[in-house]
Order: structure tokens, then sequence, then C-alpha cells
């Protein structure tokens, strides 16, 4: 949740920022209101009781100098602020329901570096990266030649190999379920155990729970704002997990760290859940969009001033991967209309795929500062004894699904085996899928 003091001490420039993230005035308008009358609700609420304190004290002294009359109409005064303070108190809740249902659905406040834009169109391509040529710019960058072989969608590939089973995996569960086989299987469990190995180097190794409760999911901003998008096990009030981010943001909730302790640094391998309520029709085939997939995150608390190298840190991990696997990919910087609702800022890392002609998503890399450490009560005492939120950074390093449908089409062969990249072969035990 945003700081509602720069709220309440700058509603211009907030009101600013957040429409550059198409949230109306009047939504921000509305969040200070109710949080102003909440405020002197509570102002009033906590007056009438100390004048209650009071009189109870001066209902004793005046009975026990004999002044009764006076005694007995200090008292009806206090009956009176009774019934009021009970009407202030029906009032604050009603008013706190509905401020923090506003509140917990209003976006974070976008960095100053974060380009402003509408939506996915004003986004701003950082760099690219490929195997020949490396990191290059915009204006430098050309796409690499792939052949007729390797411009065969990864689904046909990856039937014609045996390794990927969409029929039966529809039969078992449904439309936009995979299912990987032989190979295929271990090519995911090899994918896994690379990026582990790579990443718990510096970052602590997690396996959390995939059933979280409610608290945990709102502690991200996954609810209640996008709800529809969850699984949930209402008969347990359980939701199962979109992301690894969900459990390891939550490691520290309603906890206070030492600020010596920070950054802390977390690893996780999870399947991951979600409805993709809104996908209709759209990027569905093979692997493109899924479910239930696989995918191993990142996640760090740091202090603000530790913000932005952590967030670029999480980004290195996750390029480095793919520079091992030789995947042609870019950077995105997420314009302010395209963030979503918990980040600041947000990098995506998009691989091109020969087979669909397409740039797919395979990493968001996102800071964002202290608003999941608010919802989430996560904070750090400094070495001067101070109490502050901690910053959150995550980032997929990486989500499988789209990075084995670049590996199937990239590495393709003539013969329609799969030739995989070098850093595989210790995991895969050997480098070769071929027809049986």
């Amino acid at each position: 949740m945003i700081d509602l003091r720069i709220l309440r001490e700058n509603p211009e420039r907030v009101t600013k920022l957040l429409g550059t993230r198409n949230v109306p005035a009047d939504q921000v308008e509305e969040l200070l209101g109710l949080d102003t009358e909440l405020r002197q609700a509570l102002s009033e609420r906590d007056g009438a009781r100390a004048k209650i304190n009071q009189l109870s004290k001066t209902v004793g002294e005046l009975r026990r100098a004999g002044q009764i009359d006076e005694a007995n109409q200090a008292q009806e005064e206090s009956r009176s602020l009774g019934e009021r303070v009970k009407e202030l108190e029906t009032k604050a809740n009603a008013l706190t329901e509905a401020r923090d249902a506003l509140w917990l659905v209003t976006p974070n406040l976008p960095a100053k570096e974060a380009p402003i834009g509408e939506d996915e169109r004003d986004n701003r391509i950082v760099r690219y990266w490929s195997l020949a040529g490396g990191h290059c710019g915009v204006d430098d960058f050309e796409l690499p030649v792939f052949e007729d072989y390797q411009r065969v969608p990864h689904w046909e590939t990856g039937a014609d190999l045996g390794i990927l089973d969409f029929e039966r995996a529809t039969k078992i569960s449904g439309a936009m379920f995979s299912m990987f086989r032989g190979p295929g299987a271990r090519l995911l469990r090899s994918l896994t155990s690379l990026a582990l190995d790579t990443h718990t180097e510096t970052f602590e190794e997690i396996h959390p729970p995939t059933l979280v409760k409610r608290e945990t999911m709102q502690a991200t901003g996954h609810l209640p704002k996008f709800a529809d998008e969850a699984y949930a096990v209402e008969r347990d009030d359980l939701y199962l997990i979109p992301t690894a981010e969900v459990p390891l943001t939550s490691l520290g909730r309603n906890e206070i760290l030492d600020e010596a302790e920070l950054p802390l640094r977390f690893a996780a391998y999870t399947p991951c859940f979600r409805r993709e309520a809104g996908a209709a029709g759209r990027d569905t085939r093979g692997l493109l969009r899924l479910h239930e997939f696989d995918k191993v995150e990142l996640l760090a608390y740091c202090t603000p001033d530790q913000g932005h190298e952590v967030f670029l840190e999480v980004l290195r991990q996750a390029e480095l991967l793919l520079q091992g696997l030789g995947l042609t990919y870019r950077v995105l910087d997420l314009c302010t209309g395209d963030l979503g609702q918990s980040s600041a800022r947000t990098f995506d890392l998009e691989v091109y795929s020969p087979g669909t002609d397409k740039w797919l998503e395979v990493s968001s890399v996102s800071v964002f500062t202290d608003y999941q450490a608010r919802r989430a009560n996560i904070r750090y005492r400094t070495s001067t004894g101070d109490v502050n939120y901690v910053y959150t950074v995550n980032g997929s390093a990486l989500a499988w699904p789209r990075v084995i449908a670049a590996i199937l089409e990239v590495n393709r062969q003539p013969d329609g085996s799969v030739v995989l990249a070098d850093v595989l072969a210790p995991y895969f035990r050997g480098t070769t899928i071929a027809k049986s």
C-alpha cells in the first residue's frame, strides 16, 4: 500500500503520479477524503474518551464534597459521551473498511525513472542480446538469421519428438495445461536444477508451500484486485500460488529484521497456478499460456539504499541464464501504464521465438519499494533504533514454458532433433533430443 502520509502532505503530486498509472483523480480524492474523515472520527472519539475519564474523576470528587446534584449532572454528561463514543466507533469501523478497500487496490507510486506511458505500446526497449552479437543497443540490433527448420512452432517439434503431450494433458485437466514426457520432463527438471545451482551461491534456497492463506495473497497485492485470476480452495479459504513471490514475500510478515541482515535473498522453485481469465483465444497454443507451469523465482528484502543495486542484481541473474542458454532476448522498461499494481519499476525479459515470430516474456523483474512491506508489515530496525519498512524486489529466473518453447525452436536441427546448450549437459546427461 502507498504511504498515506505522502498523500496527506502532497495530494497533488500523488494524484499526478497515479494519473500516469491510469488511476482517475476522483479515486485518489476519494481515498484522501475517507482517510481525512476517518482521522477526524478517531480524533473525536479519543477526545470523548479522555473527557469521560476526566468526568469519572470529577464525579468522585463531587460526591465526596457532598455536591450530589453536580455529581449527577457530570455522570449524565459522561453517559451521553459514552453513547457518542459508541457512535464514533461504529462510524470509524465503517470508514476504516471503506478506506482500506480502496487503499488495497490503489497501485504503487511509479519510480521517477519509469517511462511515462498509457499501455504496453509505450514500453521502452533498453537493449538486446544475441549469441552472435552480445549486448547491443536498439539502433544496432539485427535479428539473427533463422532457417526454415528453426521456424517450426515448438508444439509441432514437441509432438514429433514425443516430449510434449497436449492431447493427454487436455484429457486429464482441460485446455491450457501441458504434459512433458521422457526427455521433455528431464529438460524441465534440468533447467530448474541449472537455475537453482546458479542462484543459490548468493540466494538461500526455499521450498515453500503452494497453498497459502488469504492474507498471504493480500500481502503481495494479488488480492483483492486479482481475485478472478486466482485458484481458490473455498472450503479452506486457501489459494494456489500464482508465483513463489507470494509465499516468499510473507516469510518476514509481521517481523522486525535487523538492518545488518539485509539484504536477504531467497530463491524458490514452485509450480504456479493462474486462471488466465482474460486470455481466451490469446496466445494459448502450446506452451505460450498455461494454467499451471513451473518457475524459479528470486526475491529479496533490502533497505531503500540497497534497492536499486538489488534490483539490477536480480535482473543480472535472469539475463545470465538466458545467455547461457544462447537465446536471443531483449530488455523492456515498462511504462507507468503497464506496471503491475505493486511495482514501482519493472524490467521484462523477452526471448525471441522463431517458430511464432514473437517476443515472449520469460521474466519480469520488479522493485516494489515499501508497498508490499506495508501490506505484510515487514520492517527492519536500524543501528540507531529506528524502525522502517523494508523494500522488496523480485524476479523470475526463469519461467520455463516459453523458455522451453524458444529452446525447441532455436535449437531445432534439419533432421528435427534438438541440440541443447552445453550448460544443460551435466543435468540432462547429454545435449541431444532426438526422435526415438
